[in-house]
């Protein structure tokens, strides 16, 4: 695997960047810290840093692809009885060969936001859930790296965290374009991604999903299996998370691509 040197340099400066944290944080177990993460839409601001590396990517299989997503998590209290949750992905590309011809690009793609109202107390029965709009930003500074268009959907997300341990839920949301560049295709595409976690204490956490997505404009789906180890520790003050993991491609269009690996360091600032 070959992750190249500017993205090391990227990652080192974002973590030092957004390591640093004035005020005193509130004392949390690293359990509970861990179940937090394992929510969506919990009331815990964090950075998730995720690099994502994929091998044999394209129709001749000769390409690589090193996506870093910067994914800032940030809730806000709107009444006494609900939340506004704020997600973030602004993705960070560099890929090569990714079709015969196609050389290589490094740069921005497009941001995606979510913002999810959510109840700040489960339901009766358990339930968690949240609702909003999600916005795709033409923020791509190259044409194989972004679409070029502006887009906009419904998001939602429903899960349960049981006593023992267990989190399972599925999080969705719908894009379709409605401005931008004419000569580029429109985007009407979904995404799903049911997930399953295990708290295994100590703020170890074992998980499990699926980042479907479907283009409706072309009838294809990429389906990836994401499995990954996560442990909550501290670097000196800073509160964080580690997670290593791989990825297999159960369906991935105009590609034999089938594997991939996933590092994530999440920066958490509780209350």
């Amino acid at each position: 695997m070959k992750i190249t040197g500017r993205y090391s340099l990227i990652l080192v400066a974002c973590t030092s960047l957004l390591a640093y944290s004035s005020g005193a944080m509130a004392q949390q177990s690293a359990d509970e810290l861990a179940k937090q993460l394992s929510n969506p839409i919990a009331s815990l601001t964090s950075v998730p840093l995720q690099l994502n590396w994929d091998d044999n990517v394209g129709p001749a299989e000769d390409g690589t692809k090193t996506t870093l997503n910067i994914q800032p998590v940030i809730p806000v209290s709107i009444s006494e009885d609900w939340n506004m949750i704020s997600r973030t992905i602004l993705p960070i590309i560099s890929q090569n060969d990714i079709f015969p011809g196609a050389g290589s690009q490094f740069g921005l793609g497009d941001t995606t936001q979510s913002l999810f109202f959510s109840p700040k107390a489960p339901s009766a029965s358990g339930w968690i859930w949240g609702v909003g709009p999600v916005l795709l930003i033409p923020t791509g500074t190259d044409d194989l790296l972004g679409t070029g268009k502006w887009g906009a959907g419904p998001t939602a997300v429903v899960l349960k965290q049981t006593s023992s341990g267990w989190t399972y839920g599925a999080l969705v949301n719908q894009i379709w374009s409605f401005a931008g560049d004419d000569d580029r295709a429109d985007v009407n595409s979904t995404y799903f991604q049911p997930f399953l976690a295990k708290g295994l204490g100590k703020g170890r956490t074992l998980s499990f999903n699926f980042e479907s997505t479907y283009d409706w404009e072309t009838d294809k789906a990429t389906v990836p299996l994401n499995i990954a180890y996560s442990k909550v520790t501290r670097w000196g003050k800073q509160l964080v998370s580690l997670q290593g993991g791989v990825r297999y491609y159960v369906e991935q269009p105009q590609s034999d691509s089938q594997w991939g690996l996933r590092f994530v360091v999440t920066l958490l600032y509780p209350k």
